[in-house]
Formats: C-alpha cells, structure tokens, sequence
C-alpha cells in the first residue's frame, strides 16, 4: 500500500513500458469548504468540483512557486467560475451564477455558454503566463484536453468528475520518446492506455480508492503508483491585505468612503465570506502606520 495523505490529495504513476505518466486527485474536505462557502446549486457545485480537480492535477504536474488560477467565463447563467492553487498546495475557489436560470439537468453548454477558459501561472519569481482556449467541449475534461493540444503541443487527456460531496480527476500525459521510439509503436501505445481510461466509468472513478482504479484499467501493465501529495483549502485573505487595499485607494478617498458607509468600511472575501471591518480610527492608523500624513501624499 502506498502512504496516504488523508481525504485530499494528488497521485503520480508511471507506466514502465511506455511513454506516458499520470495522476489522480481526490478532493473531499476542501471541497466540502469550498461548497459551504455559498448555496451553490448541484450543477454548479459540480462544475466547481471538476475545476478544483483540475486545478490540483496541474498543480502536480507544472513546475513553479506560486499561483495557479483557473477561471471560466461565460455569458450564460454561470458567469465565472474560479479556484486558485498554490504552489504549496492551498486551494480556494467560487463560482457567480443565476440559480433561476439554472435546471437541475443543466449541461456545461446550458451554463457557460460562448465561454473562454484561462489558465494564469503567476510565479513568485519570474513573468506571468496566461493560456486562454474556447470552452468548447461537451465537459470541462474536454476543454482543458483541447487546451493542451492547442496550447502546449503536449498529448494529455483528461477525466473530471464531482458529485457535491466528493471531487475526483485523471490525467495522463504522452512523455517525450524514450521506451517507444518507433512512431507508429508509440502513438499505438498512447491510443491504448487513453482508450483503457476511457472506460472508466464516473461511479468507479468516484468511489473507488486509486489502486483499485489502477488495477481496474492497467491490470495488464506495469504501473508504479507513487506517494500521494496532500491539498488542503486555505484562503490567502488576511486584514493586512485588505488594509493595504484601502492604502493603496489614497487617504482622502478612504475617509470617503468610511463616511459613505455609514462610518465604517467593510470588506467582504468573496472566497470565504470572511469580513473585514474599518472605521475612522483605523483608518487614521492605517494611513499613519504606512507614512502618510497628508491626502496629497496619496494621489495617484
């Protein structure tokens, strides 16, 4: 048996006789904190547990320190979807919609229509990336499989699939020529593994642990399946952050709006519904705290 980390968590395996790898996610507890977050109706809850599977499967297979960032938009009555995924794992998401325009059948087409995907790596270091693909695909899985076709020239394949109480996710990717090097042996090989996974049916790949999954589809090959990495849901939210949000929005403005509002600013985490509170006091310690003694300091 491989070690476990808990409910949430990725898992690489490797193929030993072919050039492909892959990984599974299961998500449960951050999941379930994302979900409690906002009444969501079962179709977007749903949608949203495949985006955060996503979300994980990349985060396990791309290389940075940082932010990754998921976000579909669409014109339809699911506006946005979003999750955002740290380097160190910390996962958070939510989604807009108009639960009036939306069936309890709704399809990804029905919710999100003439939408665009876009994957954004923000490293710590370094210039930001961003890839954006139509969402044009049947399912979330196809669109993100269509991304890595059109966008990194890479064979990859995906499977996504939430029930509101459970999100899991398959990927497998073609590695670079190394096992197979004859082309037509190799695309012979990338064919059969992808068209195994394909059997897969959404029950088993939500309810079954990974190495029952694994033995289900490559019983017949050599497949080693590694440690798994464990995810946890972690808003990056904070007072401190807010406050410099106020900072930045200049003294005169600030005070402004602590008097449009009634005598006290109140800023809402659209994540986590966390509220944040400033009145006049505060905001006269936060504007003297950062060194700034008078409006004209703070003009843009």
């Amino acid at each position: 048996m491989t070690d476990l980390p808990d409910t949430d968590f990725t898992q690489r395996f490797i193929f030993d006789d072919s050039d492909a790898r892959g990984e599974l996610v299961s998500l449960e507890r951050s999941y379930a904190e994302v979900l409690a977050k906002h009444s969501y109706p079962e179709p977007v809850a749903q949608l949203l547990g495949e985006l955060m599977a996503a979300a994980a499967l990349l985060v396990g297979t791309l290389k940075f320190d940082g932010l990754l960032i998921l976000q579909a938009r669409s014109e339809g009555p699911v506006p946005l979807l979003m999750i955002e995924c740290s380097s160190e794992r910390e996962i958070r998401g939510l989604a807009r919609y108009d639960a009036e325009q939306i069936a309890p059948d709704a399809t990804l087409a029905d919710m999100m229509p003439n939408g665009v995907l876009a994957l954004t790596v923000d490293p710590t270091h370094g210039k930001r990336y961003q890839g954006i693909v139509d969402l044009d695909g049947v399912t979330l899985a196809d669109c993100f499989t269509n991304y890595f076709v059109m966008s990194q020239q890479t064979n990859s394949r995906f499977w996504l699939y939430a029930d509101g109480r459970r999100a899991r996710g398959l990927l497998l990717q073609q590695l670079p020529a190394d096992r197979i090097r004859d082309p037509e042996e190799r695309d012979a090989s990338w064919q059969h593994v992808t068209a195994l996974a394909s059997t897969l049916s959404a029950d088993e790949l939500l309810s079954l642990d990974n190495e029952t999954v694994l033995h289900r589809l490559y019983h017949e090959e050599q497949v080693r399946l590694f440690d798994g990495q464990a995810l946890r849901f972690q808003c990056s939210c904070s007072r401190e952050r807010s406050a410099n949000a106020l900072v930045s929005l200049g003294l005169e403005d600030a005070q402004q709006l602590v008097i449009e509002h009634g005598g006290a600013i109140e800023i809402d985490c659209q994540f986590c519904n966390e509220r944040y509170l400033f009145d006049a006091a505060d905001i006269a310690q936060l504007f003297a705290g950062a060194g700034v003694d008078t409006p004209s300091d703070t003009r843009h």
